[in-house]
């Protein structure tokens, strides 16, 4: 028999949970304690469920009936009902909208990727500028891909490729977080794929290995900042990134064991852009310094040492010794040698020509050249088994054959495999 209104009232606990059906799944449950569920039983893709409808009286019979009704049609329509009414809640409180989802998703790779906390504001920022005046009160479970297109398009009208791709890229992030969290069955950023122009990949300029000689003359030559001269020599010695030397600190060489340790992270200059950037992997990269590199950065604590108030920088500043040296610094010097940065060759450039000496030669793994480099191992799989594996001993042995080959094409040019020859 189905249940009355009196008879759901006067249920009365006993000592144990007591369910009282009222027909078609639909039952009572009423606890030792005297509070009152309705629920309903039901089977979805091949399982036994329950779904909680509310507590009584706060619903009524008649409104648990009803909402038996709803849920059986949602069933009919393959929709589980649980997930239905959680998915309700959610968007009455706005869980569902683009902007409370993209926060969470940034705040939850902040944590798991690590994020340095300049580079989670800077993500963030980039969503705030760019997406969210035209997607912060979106549903996100109503999202198509042309609602996610058009920021984009507006951000490449400008001629800002390289940003609308990135943008591209966390938006699809965001909607696959959403189909994780089981907001959305489907990411419609997926189909993003083509739509947008291809950034151009600029290879930065490098001179051929027959010019080393023309151009360590130069070098010698050069009547600027002694100090700049000694940057110059030390980037071709150890072929390390911009910012990785701009920002170095004393702290870092380790003169003992002949060995420059760069950080995932440094510690942040006031008013200096960027200055928190350590090694660009993220990971400490381990930098083998030949005797020619420990000479010259001998010279430079003279010149240095001390002098940045407290910051410990290597690379001070030419008007301001608190600060690093400007970025344009190498690459000032090298045009007022008389090279175009553009077309002949750049700061970048001297590691293009270490990389490419050191593949000529013949002698030394790729491992070990690109952990000197400090490239990301692609091969996800791969990089689980190396990413340890510095490669000392043998880099150790490849940055002393560098500077030793540098020496040797100081009078004339020397093939690096014929330098390699010579040595056996």
């Amino acid at each position: 028999m189905r249940l009355t209104d009196i008879a759901v009232k006067n249920a009365k606990p006993s000592a144990k949970p007591t369910k009282i059906s009222d027909g078609k799944g639909l039952y009572l449950l009423v606890h030792p304690n005297g509070s009152k569920y309705w629920q309903a039983a039901y089977r979805y893709d091949g399982k036994q469920k329950v779904f909680s409808i509310g507590t009584y009286p706060t619903v009524s019979l008649v409104e648990a009936r009803t909402s038996l009704l709803e849920m059986k049609s949602l069933l009919a329509s393959g929709i589980d009902p649980p997930q239905q009414k959680k998915a309700v809640k959610a968007e009455e409180r706005g869980d569902f909208k683009f902007e409370a989802v993209a926060r969470d998703w940034h705040k939850k790779m902040s944590v798991s990727e690590r994020w340095i906390p300049q580079h989670s504001e800077r993500i963030l920022n980039s969503l705030i500028n760019h997406l969210f005046p035209a997607l912060a009160s979106k549903d996100i479970t109503k999202l198509t891909t042309r609602d996610l297109l058009l920021p984009l398009r507006k951000i490449e009208a400008k001629g800002q490729h390289e940003t609308a791709s990135r943008l591209k890229q966390r938006i699809t992030a965001i909607m696959r977080y959403a189909v994780q969290e089981d907001m959305i069955s489907q990411n419609p950023a997926n189909e993003l794929g083509g739509t947008l122009i291809t950034p151009k990949r600029t290879h930065y300029p490098a001179l051929e290995l027959e010019q080393i000689p023309d151009l360590l003359s130069r070098i010698n030559a050069y009547k600027g900042r002694r100090l700049t001269v000694l940057a110059l020599k030390l980037t071709m010695l150890v072929f390390i990134r911009s910012s990785e030397l701009r920002f170095a600190r004393w702290a870092e060489i380790d003169f003992e064991n002949k060995l420059w340790i760069i950080p995932p992270n440094r510690e942040e200059i006031k008013d200096v852009k960027f200055s928190e950037r350590g090694s660009k992997m993220r990971i400490p990269h381990y930098v083998p310094l030949s005797h020619q590199a420990i000479d010259i950065l001998k010279e430079l604590k003279e010149i240095s040492y001390g002098m940045s108030d407290g910051q410990g920088l290597i690379f001070i500043g030419c008007h301001d010794y608190r600060k690093p040296m400007s970025e344009n610094t190498v690459n000032k010097a090298l045009q007022l040698m008389g090279y175009d940065t553009q077309k002949d060759i750049c700061g970048h450039g001297f590691r293009t020509m270490a990389c490419s000496s050191l593949v000529e030669s013949g002698i030394w793994t790729e491992d070990a050249i690109e952990r000197q480099m400090s490239h990301k191992e692609q091969n996800n799989l791969r990089a689980a088994y190396t990413h340890k594996a510095k490669h000392i001993t043998q880099r150790r042995l490849m940055i002393q054959w560098w500077a030793d080959y540098l020496d040797a094409n100081i009078e004339k040019h020397i093939m690096p495999f014929d330098f390699a020859r010579s040595m056996l």
